[in-house]
């Protein structure tokens, strides 16, 4: 994709998905906000780096479970955003349209800042682990498949630098491997975004 094409990831073996439909066999780059929810609180759409939009998402961020409503480009309910209580650890779910956690995206603390793994059974019944390697806040960060060591995503914030600092929110691009679910990346990072802000203390 333009000047995204020369950091292109190699496909996965096998598809890594919750929602079959977002998967491509090209790479993937999607654009999204930091702190969105701190300066809109209401409803952002997640695009590619085309402008085509991937998801909708909109946040009741002021209730106590912070529960987001996440629908498709034309509007229909895919799966809800719901922070979890009751954990030592910041942990977010993934709830499917009939509240059934779908996916646990949790923090654990490390030497050097902080660490997220999201758990799930992807649509084809395999238990999938994936890790985010690097710090959020740094120029890059991976997000790797546990078991192959694959990267399937990379968030990239030297791409866009500069370039779209509005009301302070930096944009950044997420680029996703062949075969990876970019509906279920997009979630992820909205996860590592609201963890870190709410670790800051935003």
């Amino acid at each position: 994709m333009g000047i995204l094409g020369h950091r292109n990831l190699d496909p996965v073996a096998e598809p890594i998905a919750l929602f079959e439909q977002y998967v491509s066999r090209e790479p993937q780059t999607i654009v999204l906000r930091e702190k969105v929810f701190s300066v809109s609180g209401d409803s952002f759409e997640i695009k590619f780096a085309n402008g085509a939009p991937l998801i909708k998402v909109r946040g009741a961020w002021m209730s106590l479970s912070g529960r987001k409503k996440v629908e498709d480009a034309q509007g229909n309910h895919l799966f809800d955003i719901v922070k979890e209580h009751l954990h030592i650890h910041t942990t977010y779910a993934l709830e499917d349209t009939h509240h059934k956690k779908m996916c646990e995206v949790k923090s654990s603390l490390a030497l050097l800042g902080s660490k997220a793994t999201a758990t799930f059974t992807d649509s084809r019944g395999k238990a999938v682990a994936l890790k985010m390697k690097g710090g959020w806040y740094d120029q890059s960060a991976d997000i790797v498949d546990d078991k192959s060591g694959q990267t399937v995503a990379r968030i990239d914030r030297k791409l866009l630098s500069g370039r779209d600092l509005v009301f302070g929110q930096q944009t950044y691009a997420v680029v996703i491997a062949p075969g990876v679910d970019a509906a279920l990346i997009a979630a992820l990072c909205i996860c590592f975004d609201e963890k870190n802000n709410e670790e800051r203390g935003q």
